[in-house]
């Protein structure tokens, strides 16, 4: 395991909003090194920004106030470690999904199992235990079971990496799989997962702003795309997501709330997708298309 030393040592954790507006995200893209989003059980956005020790707060909000920008309160705070992970890993009690086994890097052995083990450096960005990881894990499971060998794989918001090392391994006859993302401590991490459980050679972390990456679009058109994201960015990226799917080709969904489900599913359907199969856990849901 490489260690992903961070410069950035001071935190900016905003109130968690419906949605953020494109002048905002790009003020918070165009300010700090790395912005990272996390999601609510509520289906909000939180924005989480890194920043140097030096980082003028007060000229931040003097600028905030300024442009007029439409920003939620943040809270601050001071990582006390250089080494990102160290500081953000979650020690998340390993559990069994369809066929996995997931447990977290801090676990000296793998517990016993007769499920497929992924082992994963996970971290307050990226929600290796959440339930639409769940839910996309045993979706994984399924379609394992009615495609046997498909050849290219892209897993678009990959975070930890774990949907990508899952179907790495699952599949084993894939040749090649990419794993997108627009944060690049994400890209690093998944990098490093993907070395401890030994499929480096068969999985490519990128980073990418949605489909723009060439690498993306030399590798399609894909036997299957997972999204684990949001709704919005899900509505997005839905027409290059039906581009870049073969015909025939599945293209897997999450994270999206139960009262945003009937729009994620209309919008995708209007786009020409199937809708094959919904997944619910709690108040999060997950969909199976294809195209």
């Amino acid at each position: 395991m490489h260690n992903i030393t961070h410069p950035s040592n001071l935190l900016l954790k905003f109130t968690p909003v419906t949605e953020l507006g494109e002048r905002e995200t790009d003020f918070l893209d165009e300010t700090f090194e790395v912005v990272a989003v996390n999601y609510t059980d509520d289906g909000k956005e939180e924005y989480v920004c890194y920043a140097s020790l030096d980082f003028d707060i007060n000229a931040f909000k003097a600028l905030i106030k300024q442009k007029g920008y439409n920003l939620p309160s943040f809270t601050t705070e001071v990582l006390e470690s250089k080494n990102w992970l160290k500081v953000n890993v979650i020690k998340f009690a390993p559990f069994e999904i369809g066929d996995f086994l997931i447990y977290g890097i801090h676990e000296a052995t793998c517990p016993k199992t007769d499920k497929i083990p992924v082992q994963v450096y996970a971290a307050t960005a990226f929600g290796s235990e959440h339930q639409t990881t769940k839910m996309c894990l045993n979706a994984i499971t399924k379609l394992h079971k009615n495609i046997k060998t498909p050849k290219k794989i892209l897993d678009m918001g990959t975070g930890s990496g774990i949907l990508s090392i899952a179907a790495a391994k699952i599949w084993q006859n894939i040749p090649e799989i990419i794993a997108a993302d627009i944060d690049p401590e994400s890209v690093d991490v998944t990098a490093n997962n993907t070395i401890t459980n030994d499929v480096e050679k068969r999985i490519t972390a990128v980073l990418s702003d949605a489909y723009n990456n060439p690498v993306i679009k030399q590798n399609a058109p894909y036997d299957i795309i997972f999204a684990n994201i949001l709704a919005n960015p899900l509505k997005a990226m839905c027409k290059e997501a039906y581009q870049s799917l073969k015909e025939g080709g599945c293209y897997l969904i999450s994270g999206f709330i139960d009262n945003q489900e009937q729009d994620i599913i209309n919008y995708h359907q209007a786009a020409g997708f199937k809708l094959l199969k919904t997944y619910k856990n709690e108040n999060w849901r997950a969909a199976l298309l294809q195209k």
